[in-house]
């Protein structure tokens, strides 16, 4: 079974710790090992919801509020630049989702 890391336990999202589609996996980390059901494929990397999530609330990883919903997520939902930003630098809102660069930028 493919898997997810919590870092720590405030945390709301884990991160894959290998791509996954629609699927089970399971959570490692700080937490009793369970399983969460993604809704969506996930790239290895990337963040899955642990809750659902209203829009406003904060994204929390490594024990810190590393941004904030846009909309409401599910649980098992990708977490990305699509459903949340950074309350610290306006400009990752505009990054491509899949790339991760700007997007006044080619990316070749």
């Amino acid at each position: 079974m493919k898997e997810c890391f919590r870092i720590d336990m405030a945390d709301n999202v884990a991160t894959l710790l290998q791509d996954a589609g629609a699927e089970a996996v399971l959570l490692r980390g700080l937490v009793s090992v369970r399983e969460i059901r993604l809704t969506q494929p996930i790239k290895t990397g990337h963040k899955v919801a642990l809750c659902a999530l209203e829009s406003g609330a904060a994204i929390v990883k490594y024990g810190v509020t590393i941004g904030e919903a846009t909309q409401h997520i599910a649980e098992g939902e990708w977490v990305h630049l699509h459903n949340c930003r950074s309350r610290y630098d306006a400009q990752s809102s505009n990054l491509n989702i899949e790339t991760g660069s700007r997007e006044e930028t080619p990316y070749v």
